[in-house]
């Protein structure tokens, strides 16, 4: 499958709001498979939102890197010398050339390999060959460094940025949702992320690789063959009827088991000593997190803490296998995904418990998951009959309790469902997609974008 197309017209704006049908659950086929829209999702997302970038367990010291995108931008993660993150387009000021190739490291400034440009740390443009001899000395340093991100910052040392200087504050654009969701991986604690990041290319669009992790309807489907080779056990983590999706501003949710509430009131009698003993008397040949421990509900809320699904922040950041996997996914054009995936760990887990959960994640998902290969090719085949002729004519169907199901607000100051499977999740990621597709500036995101639903949905 080729990756690219020409672009064609961007669509209206009012043809965009008709791509879902949030009355019948509905989805036109071609968010998936329009250029035009891909480059106006890089512009009105992307551009726009924070976007996660890495943990500061990666970049600890003055002059550690790593690379990382936003959007199409390919951008330098690094601490300087005076312990700041900056985010930096990876981008000569020159003649574009990329700075940094490896794909992360230690550097004590940036030199571009085409024509020796050196830049320090937070961008400064520091040397010139030929300032003197071929510039005749007429030309002004300081207005030609690197370009950087409008905004950096972090939320429990998660560092995000964004390219728009009106993209509201972190803490308020994540939102309880969005904290929640960060919330579950520091749960129990400090952590850092284990070295190298897993990364494969699955040719499907990145819409479709987002909104299948709100998807628990295709877990006993898709992933059989993991149950049947004794993986695990697909029954045990399923919860069918015990399902809850939280509905966070942006477009950021939550969707997958919760912990039903008679039995997180069991759980607050336990003292942490009796809830680490639970948890090693489980059986030792899966690695499981230890439960949450008592301070885990000051951090996450009553119902936060009853949480055992997938986040997802707005736009492609995900949070998955109980708080010890991050997963990206990165646009690669409309017919290309690139995903990461990111291992994160407590500081004090004993190492023969982290070789453990490495080993388990690594078959789990990524490009030796045994879950991620059955969803790349679903996900592919979807993307494929996006393209034909005909076939793109017929919508999707992501109607699944609409309906049916009463938002709950107590306990919370956030719309949730506390339900069977379902797909709101779903459909309250295109409904968000719209408003920022649709938006002019943050100011109109913050103006339009969708209120908390209420009522029966």
């Amino acid at each position: 499958m080729d990756l690219a197309q020409e672009p064609g017209s961007i669509p209206g704006k009012s043809e965009i709001m008709s791509y879902f049908d949030p009355r019948s659950g509905t989805l036109d086929r071609r968010v998936f498979a329009d250029q035009a829209l891909y480059d106006l999702e890089m512009r009105n997302i992307y551009a726009r939102a924070w976007n996660f970038m890495c943990h500061e367990s990666q970049i600890p010291n003055a002059g550690d890197y790593f690379i990382n995108y936003i959007g199409e931008d390919q951008v330098i993660v690094v601490r300087d010398k005076q312990g700041e993150v900056q985010v930096l387009l990876n981008t000569c000021r020159h003649r574009g050339n990329a700075l940094c190739r490896a794909e992360q490291g230690n550097a004590k400034s940036f030199v571009c390999s085409y024509h020796g440009w050196n830049y320090d740390l937070n961008g400064d443009l520091i040397g010139v060959p030929g300032l003197s001899s071929y510039y005749r000395k007429d030309f002004d340093k300081s207005q030609w460094g690197l370009a950087k991100a409008a905004q950096v910052d972090h939320f429990h040392g998660f560092y995000f940025a964004t390219l728009d200087p009106d993209t509201p504050p972190l803490h308020d654009y994540l939102g309880e949702v969005g904290r929640i969701g960060l919330g579950l991986l520091v749960a129990n604690g400090p952590v850092e992320v284990v070295d190298g990041v897993q990364k494969n290319v699955i040719d499907c669009n990145w819409k479709i690789a987002v909104d299948n992790l709100f998807d628990w309807y295709h877990v006993q489907y898709s992933h059989a063959s993991a149950a049947t080779a004794g993986f695990m056990d697909i029954a045990a983590i399923l919860h069918p009827n015990n399902q809850m999706v939280m509905f966070g501003q942006y477009g950021h949710a939550i969707s997958g088991p919760v912990i039903p509430e008679k039995m997180q009131a069991e759980i607050d009698t336990l003292s942490d000593e009796q809830r680490i003993a639970l948890a090693r008397s489980a059986a030792d040949d899966v690695p499981r997190p230890p439960l949450r421990l008592r301070a885990a509900k000051e951090l996450l809320g009553p119902v936060g803490v009853r949480c055992i699904g997938h986040p997802n922040i707005f736009p492609n950041l995900w949070v998955s296998t109980n708080g010890t996997q991050l997963s990206l996914r990165l646009p690669r054009g409309p017919f290309a995904t690139e995903i990461w995936w990111f291992t994160v760990l407590p500081k004090e887990m004993p190492e023969e418990v982290k070789k453990k959960h490495i080993a388990f994640n690594t078959h789990l998902f990524g490009p030796a998951g045994m879950l991620e290969q059955d969803d790349g090719e679903n996900w592919s085949q979807s993307t494929r009959a996006s393209r034909g002729v005909k076939s793109r004519a017929y919508r999707h169907n992501i109607s699944m309790g609409l309906g049916h199901d009463e938002v709950l607000t107590e306990g919370s100051t956030v719309s949730r469902v506390e339900t069977t499977i379902s797909e709101h999740a779903q459909r309250w990621l295109y409904t968000n997609w719209m408003n920022w597709m649709t938006a002019d500036s943050w100011a109109d995101i913050k103006t339009n974008h969708p209120a908390q639903p209420k009522g029966r949905v």
